[in-house]
């Protein structure tokens, strides 16, 4: 109920040009300010929470069109946060670490975040990724909500591009909007291989001179893969094109 009613409301907001609302999640005060002004200043509703527990209360309350989390927080760290609203959203999350460790940092992803960035950070890189994640996700969601897009189906795994809905083998898999246009831009090319800086570019919006890192392409391949695969070992849909990036290997046929 919580992500139909998120949908619904994200969808009425981009048709009617709003920007939505952002959950600003970090124990320090210093930081919470400085980016509720810079993003009020563009046109996003701000919300605040300075811990975890704070987090989830707002998330409940608020239903935010994406979440800016920091790692390290009291009572709840935002491993935690992330983990519990996976368990019922889809909102993208962009996490915020003061770890060095490339695994540290990565763990968030792992968990079902959509991005990381490394403090100390720009505030204008957030804004950036910030933009092309609700941009990607309303584009998505006013274009489902307007056309219907079909069914496609591939052995067992059937995908409904109008609900951006996955099943396998009639049971519907949970995944996150990022996990799902990852998907979606595959299967809509079987055969084609992608770097990870052209899933980058087409998936999370960035430009060909923001230099993102692509290790975060691999561990949405690699969650992806965990939940439409039987045997990881050998895997029948995704693979990897060595040195190259990766492509759908199957051709998705439309349900009559």
């Amino acid at each position: 109920m919580v992500e139909s009613s998120r949908s619904l409301g994200t969808a009425l907001r981009n048709l009617s040009g709003e920007k939505g609302t952002i959950l600003v999640v970090d124990d320090e005060a210093s930081i919470r300010r400085i980016l509720q002004t810079r993003l009020e200043m563009i046109g996003y509703n701000v919300v605040q929470a300075s811990d975890g527990e704070e987090a989830l209360s707002a998330f409940r309350k608020e239903t935010p069109d994406l979440i800016v989390l920091d790692v390290m927080m009291p009572k709840l760290d935002g491993y935690g946060v992330c983990q519990e609203i996976r368990k019922q959203s889809d909102v993208p999350i962009i996490m915020l670490t003061a770890l060095g460790d490339v695994a540290d940092r990565i763990t968030g992803l792992e968990l079902g975040a959509d991005d990381y960035m490394t403090k100390p950070f720009s505030p204008k890189e957030l804004e950036a990724r910030i933009c092309s994640l609700l941009r990607r996700r309303n584009d998505r969601t006013t274009t489902a909500a307007i056309y219907n897009l079909g069914v496609m189906v591939v052995n067992n795994l059937k995908i409904d591009t109008n609900k951006r809905q996955v099943y396998k083998a009639g049971e519907r898999i949970t995944l996150t909007g990022v996990e799902y246009s990852l998907l979606e831009l595959l299967m809509s090319y079987p055969g084609k291989s992608f770097t990870g800086g052209e899933i980058l570019q087409q998936v999370w919006g960035y430009s060909a001179e923001q230099h993102a890192d692509t290790r975060v392409v691999d561990v949405h391949i690699s969650r992806l893969r965990s939940k439409l695969e039987d045997d990881l070992e050998n895997p029948e849909y995704i693979l990897t094109a060595r040195g190259s990036g990766y492509f759908f290997q199957r051709i998705p046929q439309l349900e009559h």
